[in-house]
C-alpha cells in the first residue's frame, strides 16, 4: 500500500477504532450525563489526532506546532484507550465465565433445596441472578473507569520518559577478523530523531552535547533526522553540525527524509558537516589496516526516486578486495540479507524505535527481521538502535530512547 492510499485510508481505519472504543466505553458509564461526556471526549480525540496528521505542511510554525502537540498526545492516550480496552473485554470475560460457572453450582443447589423448602428455594436462584448481573455491571463500570486512568497514567510517564535526553547504550560488538588496530574502536550512533513539530533546537543540542562527550573515533547517523521541510527546521537542525570524530561524521537517509525532500535534506546534511553515503563507502585507516564505512539509501528510497534505489552491493562499488571489516549503515533492519550477502560484517540500523512504548514492539517483526538490540544475520552483525527521540505520540515506555556508543571487539 503506497503511503498517498493509506492516509486515504487512515480516517476510517482510525474512525472505526475510535467507533469501538466508544461503543465499549461510553454504555458503562454510569448516567446519562457521563455517557454524553465520554462521546464528546471520544469524539474530541478523533479531531485532534486528524487535526495532527494534517499540519505536515505548518510544521515550524507555531500554530502548526501546538496542533500537532495536541493531535500526538492525543494519540497516545488513544493508543493506550484501545489496548486496554482490549485488556478489558478479557477482564470481563473472565468475570462471566466465574458468574456462569457459579450459575450451574446454585442450579445444583437449588435442585437440592427446593425438595426441602420449596417456598424459600424457588425465589432464590432469581435474586443470585440479579446480584450476578448488578456484580458484573459494577464490574464493567468500574473497569472502564480504570482503562480512562490507567491511559492518562501512561500518557504523563511516557511523555516525561520521551523528553529526557536519550541516555548512552554501550554495546561490545564482537567481529570475526577485525584488524587488531581497530580493536576497541569507538562509533557513536544516533538514529531517528525526528526533528520537527515536538522535537526542537534544545533537544538536538542535548543530545550533539552528549554524543561529542563521548570522543568517539566516528558518529554515525542513521536516518530518519528529519520531519518536516529544511526551510521550516534549518535552525533546529544546526546544532548537529556541532558533532565531532577523530573520523567523521557518517550518515544516511531514512524514510522520513523521502516523505520532506531527501535530496534537499541531503544538501542540507552536507553543509553542515556530514559524510552522507549514497549507497556508496569510505575507507578508514590506521597505518596499514583498513576500516570500510558504507551506507545505503533508505529500502524504500526507490519509491520516490528510481535512481536512488538502495543497493548495499553498489555500496562496495571500487572496494578493495582486501579491506579488513566492512560496515553498512542502512536505516532499516530488513536491508540486513542483502547487506549480508553482498560481504559486510556489521550493519548499523533504527527504524522501529524498539516498538516506542508497549506493546507495539511486537508488532515490529510484522515488517522487520529485528526489533532493537545486537543480532546475527549469517556472518553478519547487525545493531538496531531503539532511536535517540521518538516519533507521533512523545512516549517512551519499555523502549527507552538511547545515544548508542558500540565498541569493536576482535573475536
Amino acid at each position: 500500500m503506497s503511503r498517498f492510499s493509506f492516509l486515504l485510508r487512515l480516517p476510517v481505519i482510525v474512525g472505526l477504532a475510535h467507533l469501538y472504543v466508544a461503543l465499549r466505553l461510553v454504555p458503562a458509564a454510569p448516567t446519562l450525563a457521563s455517557r454524553w461526556v465520554v462521546a464528546a471526549a471520544i469524539l474530541l480525540i478523533y479531531l485532534l489526532i486528524m487535526g495532527g496528521f494534517h499540519t505536515r505542511r505548518a510544521v515550524g510554525r507555531t500554530r502548526g506546532d501546538l496542533m500537532a502537540w495536541a493531535g500526538f498526545l492525543a494519540l497516545g492516550f488513544f493508543a493506550w484507550l484501545f489496548v486496554l480496552c482490549l485488556l478489558r473485554e478479557l477482564f470481563l470475560a473472565a468475570i462471566a465465565v466465574a458468574q456462569l460457572s457459579g450459575l450451574a453450582e446454585l442450579a445444583q443447589a437449588s435442585s437440592r433445596e427446593l425438595a426441602s423448602d420449596p417456598v424459600n428455594a424457588a425465589s432464590l436462584p432469581a435474586l443470585l441472578r440479579t446480584g450476578m448481573v448488578h456484580m458484573f455491571n459494577s464490574s464493567a463500570t468500574l473497569s472502564a473507569i480504570a482503562v480512562i486512568m490507567l491511559a492518562l497514567a501512561a500518557v504523563l510517564l511516557g511523555l516525561f520518559n520521551s523528553r529526557r535526553t536519550a541516555e548512552v547504550v554501550r554495546v561490545d560488538v564482537p567481529l570475526a577478523g577485525l584488524p587488531p588496530q581497530f580493536d576497541g574502536y569507538t562509533i557513536a550512533q544516533l538514529s531517528d530523531v525526528h526533528v520537527g513539530p515536538t522535537i526542537k533546537r534544545g533537544y538536538v543540542q542535548a543530545i550533539v552535547d552528549r554524543t561529542n562527550a563521548l570522543q568517539a573515533d566516528a558518529i554515525v547517523l542513521t536516518g530518519d533526522l528529519i520531519d518536516g521541510s529544511v526551510e521550516r527546521l534549518w535552525d533546529d537542525v544546526t546544532p548537529l553540525g556541532q558533532l565531532k570524530a577523530r573520523d567523521g561524521v557518517f550518515a544516511v537517509t531514512g524514510n522520513h527524509e523521502y516523505y520532506s525532500g531527501a535530496q534537499l535534506w541531503v544538501d542540507a546534511f552536507r553543509r553542515l558537516g556530514m559524510t552522507v553515503l549514497m549507497n556508496e563507502h569510505r575507507v578508514i585507516a590506521r597505518g596499514e589496516a583498513t576500516l570500510l564505512m558504507a551506507g545505503v539509501t533508505d529500502y524504500g528510497a526507490g519509491a520516490f526516486d528510481r535512481n536512488q534505489a538502495s543497493d548495499p552491493a553498489a555500496a562496495l562499488g571500487g572496494a578493495s578486495t582486501d579491506t579488513g571489516t566492512r560496515i553498512l549503515l542502512a536505516h532499516q533492519p530488513r536491508s540486513a540479507p542483502a547487506a549480508a550477502a553482498a560481504g559486510f560484517d556489521l550493519q548499523l540500523s533504527g527504524h522501529t524505535h524498539g516498538g516506542q512504548f508497549w506493546p507495539w514492539k511486537y508488532f515490529v517483526p510484522i515488517q522487520q527481521p529485528f526489533v532493537a538490540g545486537l543480532h546475527r544475520q549469517g556472518k553478519m552483525m547487525v545493531y538496531v538502535s531503539r532511536g535517540t527521540g521518538y516519533w507521533g505520540p512523545p512516549m517512551r515506555i519499555g523502549a527507552r530512547s538511547e545515544i548508542t556508543l558500540l565498541q569493536l571487539r576482535c573475536a
